[in-house]
């Protein structure tokens, strides 16, 4: 008789180091600020207090990942950063019409969980939530051997905004003549990686070794939150458009009303080294430009009797300008003259 017996463990997922971790991200969780009364990380659920003073307030929900990322985070095997990407990604996207991010859960798969690359990935989306001014209220994760290959894993965010129904951006408010301004990006963000990895892997580059890419291809995505609330609590803004995935053309066109157009001047982006070291390994203007921000992180629409009120509310190095105007037209965004790579 086989007296050998099946265990959780035996077959890979380990239920003691994920409990030890669920305490480390209670631990660092009960910190929150203002949901001290509620918070119950390890729980089935999180409970948050809806923010005073909203009248009519309305639920704005998002969620994202950071896509090939990740590889490069195990490639260079730091993790502190990339939770700040996570949250970013979904936060960002919630600003865009107006909402106050106020929670953030997160989902972790790996095939097998080792605490202290966890414990980085989570300090760095506790960092992000605290850059959003929200809170980090629970998530899941997941032990999964034989789905992911050894140190493999991956990583999805779900965040949480409120807005007042009256103050909700919509294209309602984008009128001809606004003007189109760019924020600056931080660098790739968290888009167009499986690019990146390609041309790495296609010209054999160990960026391990590489100073210049080590640094710029694991910094953390900008958030832009608390300097776009600003603007709509000024009532500074018509409209804004994060740039991720699909580039300038694709992101803009969700914002733009029926019979307006925004008309960009690609020749007025200022191009940050990353961007024109990539298009250097022969990659077209049109690809670069449906791939990656190209340094243009995240758009403002705005009254132009506004334009001078706008910096105030931003950082060295991330001060808007101008790229473009919102103009009467069938097509939703017409690009102008060629992207300066020099």
């Amino acid at each position: 008789m086989n007296n050998k017996t099946f265990t959780y463990k035996k077959s890979g997922v380990n239920i003691d180091t994920a409990d030890k971790f669920v305490n480390f991200i209670s631990r660092i969780s009960s910190k929150n600020k203002g949901n001290k009364k509620f918070n119950n990380i390890g729980g089935f659920g999180s409970i948050s207090n809806i923010p005073k003073g909203v009248k009519n307030p309305k639920i704005v929900a998002c969620t994202d990942g950071v896509g090939t990322k990740v590889e490069i985070a195990n490639l260079l095997d730091k993790y502190d950063t990339i939770g700040i990407d996570l949250v970013a990604m979904s936060v960002n996207d919630l600003i865009v019409q107006g909402a106050k991010p106020i929670l953030f859960l997160d989902y972790i798969s790996t095939n097998k969980i080792i605490l202290s690359k966890l414990r980085s990935i989570i300090k760095g989306i506790k960092n992000g939530c605290e850059i959003a001014n929200c809170e980090l209220v629970g998530g899941e994760t997941a032990e999964m051997p034989g789905t992911y290959e050894k140190g493999k894993f991956d990583i999805a965010g779900f965040a949480v905004g409120i807005v007042d129904q009256s103050k909700i951006l919509n294209k309602r408010k984008i009128k001809n003549g606004d003007l189109i301004l760019a924020i600056p990006s931080s660098g790739i963000h968290s888009n167009g990686y499986s690019l990146v990895r390609h041309v790495l892997y296609k010209k054999k580059i160990n960026i391990k070794k590489n100073i210049f890419l080590k640094k710029e291809l694991i910094k953390p995505t900008k958030i832009y939150v608390n300097e776009i609330l600003n603007l709509i609590k000024k009532k500074l803004l018509n409209g804004c458009a994060n740039i991720t995935g699909g580039g300038l053309s694709d992101n803009i066109k969700r914002v733009i009303p029926d019979g307006l157009c925004a008309d960009i001047y690609l020749n007025k982006i200022k191009t940050l080294k990353i961007f024109k070291w990539l298009k250097q390994n022969n990659i077209s203007d049109k690809e670069m430009l449906r791939t990656f921000n190209c340094g243009v992180g995240f758009c403002l629409i705005i009254s132009s009797k506004n334009l001078k009120k706008i910096n105030r509310f931003f950082s060295k190095g991330y001060k808007p300008y101008i790229i473009g105007k919102i103009i009467r037209g069938k097509s939703k965004v017409k690009m102008n003259a060629k992207i300066n790579w020099n």
